[in-house]
């Protein structure tokens, strides 16, 4: 049944990634988009990949800091799980990737996985944190063209929604950390009103989590989550920008921050491996938003979708034989670890 269960999101993940490349390629004339991409500078890609690499560097850093009152990790071996947890994300279907993140570490540092996993929830708050920052600069700094008002009141409104879940998700963690039993209770008696089945599950995956959750205190620690923060998605947007100019298209800073939050939700979106098709969609209307033909804004999404996902994949997989570890192994693994944190 579990299996089944991930068979489905796949496919649900293939029709959208299909429905939005018709969508896309159903008005584009390919003859521009090969002379969209013979206008492109070349020597903008190693800064961009290079930079790209440098914030997964900090993705790491700020693990270490998350994983600090459990243990303290190398580098290394938190930059090869990074690695290959995101060249993980971009081959493998169901969004496995954080979990073969979670495992590859694990494995490596003889830690409970449940407690790895803890971190990389924190890990993710963070990062919707420091979009939701990105999302509020663009709010007050960004002025869209003429007729494109619908698109950034549109923004403000799921920045607004997004900024009210992620508050909810805050207090919820803090609450089940500190009155443990006494949240737990609330769960039940909110989940009695659906099928048992379901409801020991819930509970039982919140005391699985609740017993790997450690929360630093120390000021210099949080401080250094947020300061890692900045940086990693600072190195993010950058590529973005530098590609933008690779393709002579000059736009303010705050214009690649406002494609990066369409991209960040757009790989929320279920899709095929790579994000294939949301990720571009994403990043093709963005760019029309500032009246960017859309065989142009196709070729700049093509080629950033590709800075972020083929050297990612090279590089994780290089680690992966580093460790010994194959492609197949630790997404089985991984998947069967997903599988009974579901049942």
């Amino acid at each position: 049944m579990a299996s089944f269960r991930v068979d489905r999101k796949f496919l649900v993940g293939l029709v959208v990634s299909a429905v939005c490349l018709a969508f896309l390629l159903r008005k584009m004339d390919l003859a521009k988009l090969v002379d969209a991409f013979r206008t492109m500078e070349t020597v903008y890609l190693i800064p961009a990949i290079g930079l790209t690499f440098v914030s997964y560097y900090f993705r790491a850093v700020r693990w270490r800091f998350l994983l600090l009152p459990i243990k303290r990790v190398s580098m290394w071996p938190l930059v090869s799980a990074t690695l290959i947890g995101y060249m993980a994300n971009n081959l493998l279907p169901a969004r496995l990737g954080e979990f073969v993140r979670a495992y590859v570490l694990a494995q490596r540092e003889e830690l409970p996985t449940g407690q790895v996993f803890a971190t990389l929830v924190l890990d993710r708050l963070y990062d919707g944190f420091t979009v939701l920052l990105i999302l509020l600069i663009t709010f007050f700094t960004l002025k869209l063209p003429t007729g494109m008002e619908t698109i950034q009141q549109a923004m403000v409104t799921g920045g607004y929604v997004t900024l009210a879940v992620y508050l909810c998700c805050i207090a919820f963690i803090v609450v089940l950390r500190r009155r443990t039993a006494w949240t737990l209770r609330i769960v039940d008696a909110v989940l009695r009103l659906f099928p048992e089945k379901i409801s020991s599950r819930v509970v039982v995956a919140l005391s699985s989590f609740i017993g790997g959750l450690r929360i630093s205190t120390r000021t210099v620690e949080l401080l250094a989550l947020l300061v890692t923060s900045l940086v990693i998605w600072t190195f993010a947007t950058w590529p973005i920008d530098l590609i933008l100019r690779a393709f002579g298209i000059m736009l303010p800073i705050t214009a690649a921050m406002f494609i990066m939050v369409f991209l960040v939700f757009a790989v929320m979106v279920p899709a095929a491996p790579g994000y294939v098709g949301t990720y571009h969609a994403a990043c093709v209307y963005g760019l029309m938003a500032f009246r960017i033909p859309l065989e142009q804004a196709m070729s700049v999404a093509l080629v950033i979708h590709g800075i972020s996902f083929f050297p990612v994949i090279i590089a994780g997989l290089f680690c992966g034989w580093r460790y010994n570890l194959s492609l197949r192994a630790i997404s089985a693994r991984s998947s069967q670890q997903e599988l009974t944190r579901e049942q």
